[in-house]
């Protein structure tokens, strides 16, 4: 039987626009359901489409730093999720839920 070569997915290198990170955040954050280290780990490939080295840069941290908190292997802290937003471009909005009615 013939084997099949395969490689890995990498969400990063299919977010090229800034809409299409947004985009991607977006349906990340509503998949979510509160788990923030899933919300951290979407950062990060969006980070790592934009380059680690330059979103840490712009965010005022380390690279290495960066790396481990947008692993998705712990939560980040409020003010890194802030910084790295604001670095990437892209912004944080709020809106009324919907939730049904009892």
């Amino acid at each position: 039987m013939k084997k099949i070569a395969t490689t890995p997915y990498d969400t990063a290198e299919h977010l090229r626009t800034p809409k299409e990170m947004a985009l991607y955040l977006q349906a990340c954050i509503e998949e979510a359901n509160g788990d923030a280290a899933f919300i951290a780990k979407a950062l990060g490939d969006i980070a790592r489409a934009n380059g680690m080295g330059q979103v840490a840069n712009d965010a005022g941290l380390s690279r290495e730093s960066l790396y481990k908190a947008l692993s998705g292997d712990r939560i980040p802290g409020f003010d890194t999720v802030l910084k790295v937003l604001s670095a990437l471009g892209l912004s944080l909005h709020a809106e009324p839920a919907i939730r049904s009615r009892r």
